[in-house]
């Protein structure tokens, strides 16, 4: 039974943390395609 509860728990804190990370990349893709975009509109200013 202790083997179980172990196994269950590790197969849930594996998924916990890939999920992390998944919302961390995610949110640098993000910030990134934020900043390319705020460097065309600089660039295309006409005033």
């Amino acid at each position: 039974m202790k083997r179980y509860f172990f196994a269950i728990m590790l197969v849930i804190n594996l998924v916990l943390l890939a999920g992390c990370n998944t919302m961390s990349g995610i949110g640098q893709d993000i910030e990134q395609a934020g900043d390319a975009i705020e460097k065309a509109a600089t660039k295309n200013k006409t005033y």
